[in-house]
Parts: C-alpha cells; structure tokens; sequence
C-alpha cells in the first residue's frame, strides 16, 4: 500500500470532557481519524489539565496502520493530560515545579524572637494609600514572603501592573471590580453596539473578563499577570496583599518586584537596606517609572501607532499621581449583571469552542469567599468559626502554591495549640485583639504577646502556637505558603493526643492512667475551644 503522512495537529475536548484527536492531510485540516474508521477516536477524562496542550506530532503511516494511529494519539493525549494536571502553570510558575516547591534561604533563620510587625512605610496617592511591611525583616526573609495594604478611596483605580511571584489579595472591607490579564485569553466582553451609537459613536470596545468582588473574598493573581482593581463601593476598598517571593514561579531574586504599566509609583516595596553587598537601585521615596518609561519614543510611536504627545503620556510624565488614582468620569467597562453573567457563561460552555484553551485556561475562577460564616470548616457556638481556602475549593491554589484560612474568636475564646506541618503561617489582624503564644523546637517561647489590629505575625513550619481573644474578640486572616496546609492539634479532639494509648501517656508524663485519661479525653472541642470564664456570644 501506498505510503500517506498524516500528521497530529492538536486535541480538542467538549463540554463532557470528551477527547479529540484532528489530523491533517496536507490540506484541508479533517477532523476524523483515516479511513477506515469514520469516527473520531475519543475519550473521557474527569478532572482533566486546564493548561494548553501544545503539540505537533508527524506520523509517517500506511493506510494499514490507521488504527495505531488513533491509539498513539490516545495514548500520547493520557501522557499529557496526566503530566500536566499536576502542574498546569508552565506559563505562570516555570517548568520546575514538578521538582520544586520553593527556594530556600541561603542561610540559617534566626527565630528566637518573633515580632509581631507593622508597616514600615507609607506612599500616599490620588485616590487613597499603601502601606508595607519591611520584607529585609529576619521573619519575612526566612519565609520568603512580603507584605502591603492598600486603601482605595471610592471611584479609586489601582493602576495595572504584574509581580514577579504570585499573590494572594484578601478583601478586608468593601467591594470592587477588578481585571485580570490572563495572556492568551480572547477579549471576550464586547459593548453593546446599540448603546455606543446612542452616545454618538459607533466604536465597540473589547476587553477580557471583569470580576466582582466583596468583603471576605479571597483574589489569587499569578506570577507575571497584570491586573488591576477598582473600588465602585462608597466606602474605602482595604486590601491585604501576601507575595510569595520564594515561590518557584519567581526566578529572579527573593524579593518582591512591582512592574506597573502606567504612571510613576513610588518605590515603596524596595528596601533602603543593601542585601549581599548589593545595593538596590533606587530609594525608598524615589519615584519610578512604569515600563514604558526606558523604551525610545520613536520605538513605542510605531509599536502603538500613535504620536509623540501620547507616547509621552504613556510613559508617565508629569503624572503625579502615584499608584492610585482617582476616576472622575464614568468608570467606562463592560460589567453585566450577575445573572447575566451566569447565563453568558453557561452558553459558552456548553457551547463547543474550536479551541480547548478557552474553556479552560480563560474561565479559570481566581477567587473564593472566606468571610461568610455558613462556609465555616470548623465552628463552636460559643467559641467561634474557622474557615479555609485550599486547593480543593479554590483548585488555582496548586498551581500558585498557597492555601489561606480566616478565622474569628469570640471573647475570651482559645484556638487549640497546634502547629502547621507543611508551610509558613502569616497572621495578619483584621479587628479586635488576642495573646498569642508561639513555642519553637527547643520548647523556648518566642513569641508571647498580644496581636493587635493591623500587625502581622510570621508563624514558621512547625513551631506551635496558640491564641486567646481579648474580651473584644479576634479575627485574622492567615496566608500559608502551601496549597493543602496540614494542621495538627495537640489538644482536644483529633488531636495527637487522642492518637496515644492510655498507657504511652502514663509513661510520657510520669502520670496515673485516670490522669493519662482525663489528659487525653478532658477537652471535648476540637480546635476553637470555649471560654473558661464567659459565656462567649455568636455571631
């Protein structure tokens, strides 16, 4: 028989995880497998990889040979799909995650004295502020992590930019709107032709996905993503915003890098302090440019195809605004309705798109409320509520590494000595008060104190803490450089101790079996305990 070359272009999978094969033959591009099967071979996966499958395989095959290429396709396309489920963020977080969680301190940590810390520095702009923390700290440099707050007065934009690591954004008060730049990624939200021509133009504006949020959510941005957030609430928009800068997405250095697309910030996320020898270019005060700013203006002018006096606003001149700056006129996006969204969102899923990247990689869900107390993973009436975000309610969270959990005390209320067996805990308090304890692997104190509204607290893998609220009560919210942080307790149900038998206990303390009993089965709550002395009060 007759040779033919065939070659494997790509996969395609439909709204039933149905798999795909499409073939060509010179020309045109086919969609069925060779004669003599008319059918297309396909496959049913759960769960299968959100990333881009980019291949381009030749087969040099007889007519006879058909069949075995359909199954070098199938079982080409179950390499793939197992390969990158694990590790979907090629493009977010480099090729080396499959090794690598993250980078190590080249030196040994100093923790005998944790601090509980506040921001070091503050840029005011146009439409609000943004305080940071000293991330040349000895905490924050052996977790590798930094950390800012922004305030975004209403009708405040906090200009686009991306990071060289990825971020969780915790929404301490308020709401918003924000976009994020998935590269890629189709502009799928289009104006309303009718509405433009209303107001005189015919002009239809495109842009990529919008996405609300509110108080309690959690945002996740990843490694090298622009985005940008708008308060659209009457009252201030505070954010919390954690960086993983030893994440393995981050190949630069250890330190966090803004890169904004407009404007002149200020540099407030470097340090004065030289590190290694090095000093960092630049000071704390200095105003920096955006990314535009170093490039000639004759290059950018044929890049954009625009004149001179634009490419001089794009690079920021004379803008004194900082970071955040206030929007006067009518903040001009494509913004549906919930409802409408919903139904939007549901054609074009179950409608079958040309390209499996859309599906997948362009609806990705970057947020998840952590506030409400009805989504509360542990809950005591009378003590309070915990309630995290992991990977397996936010599924993004493997790929960026980070879990983070929210948690409130009502007065007097106790969180169970435990420690986190996987990952760094960063503490930050959003209202009330508590004394917190933390013990290291020496059995020494190195924290104990109280924890205000606003400070930060560092908390390392396995060192052991505890927390009583004040009369006043607690809450926190806590980032953790895992996406399935492990707890273990060492009191109460589910503990370690219920773990022993009676007889280890006698014999690991010096004690009677009825003592060994009553250390082991006394405490009834698991991991928020009641007050000793208050009734407490629900929320």
């Amino acid at each position: 028989m007759s040779e033919t070359q065939w070659q494997l272009v790509g996969f395609d999978m439909n709204p039933s995880h149905h798999v795909f094969c499409y073939y060509r033959r010179c020309h045109p591009l086919v969609t069925t497998i060779p004669p003599p099967s008319p059918n297309k071979y396909s496959a049913t996966f759960l769960n299968v990889s959100h990333a881009p499958i980019n291949l381009l395989l030749s087969f040099s095959v007889t007519m006879a040979r058909s069949s075995l290429l359909g199954l070098s396709c199938l079982l080409v396309f179950i390499n793939v799909c197992f390969a990158q489920f694990e590790h979907f963020p090629q493009e977010f977080q480099g090729g080396e995650a499959m090794q690598q969680h993250r980078f190590h301190s080249p030196r040994a940590c100093r923790l005998e004295n944790l601090r509980a810390q506040e921001p070091v520095r503050r840029a005011e702009a146009e439409a609000g502020s943004t305080e940071v923390w000293d991330q040349y700290s000895e905490e924050f440099q052996c977790a590798g992590v930094n950390m800012l707050r922004h305030k975004i007065r209403s009708r405040g934009l906090l200009l686009p930019g991306f990071s060289n690591a990825p971020k969780l954004i915790f929404v301490v008060q308020g709401t918003g709107i924000r976009g994020v730049a998935l590269p890629g990624c189709a502009e799928t939200y289009q104006t309303d032709l009718r509405r433009s021509q209303s107001a005189g133009s015919a002009f239809r504006d495109q842009h990529q996905k919008i996405r609300q949020f509110r108080e309690g959510d959690l945002l996740v941005v990843p490694a090298g993503v622009s985005h940008w957030i708008y308060n659209r609430g009457q009252s201030d928009l505070i954010l919390i915003v954690f960086t993983d800068t030893r994440n393995v997405a981050n190949q630069i250095d250890p330190y966090l890098r803004k890169f904004f697309l407009a404007g002149r910030p200020e540099m407030v996320e470097r340090g004065a302090e030289e590190m290694e020898g090095r000093s960092r270019r630049g000071s704390v005060g200095e105003k920096s440019g955006n990314m535009f700013s170093g490039f000639a203006d004759e290059l950018l002018e044929e890049a954009f195809k625009v004149d001179s006096g634009l490419v001089r606003r794009l690079k920021g001149e004379d803008d004194e605004r900082d970071r955040i700056v206030q929007v006067d006129e009518d903040f001009d996006v494509l913004l549906p309705e919930r409802d409408e969204q919903e139904r939007s969102r549901g054609r074009y899923i179950e409608s079958e798109s040309e390209n499996g990247f859309e599906e997948t990689i362009c609806t990705l869900r970057l947020k998840h409320n952590i506030g409400r107390s009805e989504r509360a993973d542990v809950f005591n009436p009378r003590g309070g509520r915990i309630s995290t975000a992991n990977y397996h309610n936010l599924p993004f969270l493997r790929q960026v590494r980070l879990s983070a959990e929210r948690g409130v005390l009502y007065s007097n209320a106790l969180v169970a000595p435990h420690y986190t067996v996987n990952s760094h805990t960063v503490v930050y308090a959003t209202r009330g008060s508590a004394r917190v304890q933390v013990v290291d692997d020496s059995g020494q104190s190195v924290f104990n104190g109280e924890l205000r509204e606003g400070q930060v607290l560092m908390i390392p893998q396995n060192f052991v803490v505890m927390k009583q609220a004040s009369d006043k009560g607690f809450e926190w919210i806590a980032f953790k450089t895992n996406d399935n942080a492990i707890t273990n307790l060492l009191a109460g149900r589910a503990s370690q101790m219920r773990m022993f038998p009676l007889g280890v206990l006698s014999n690991m303390y010096r004690i009677s079996r009825e003592e060994a009993q009553r250390l082991k089965y006394g405490q009834q709550e698991m991991r928020i305990l009641s007050p000793g002395r208050s009734q407490g009060r629900r929320d």
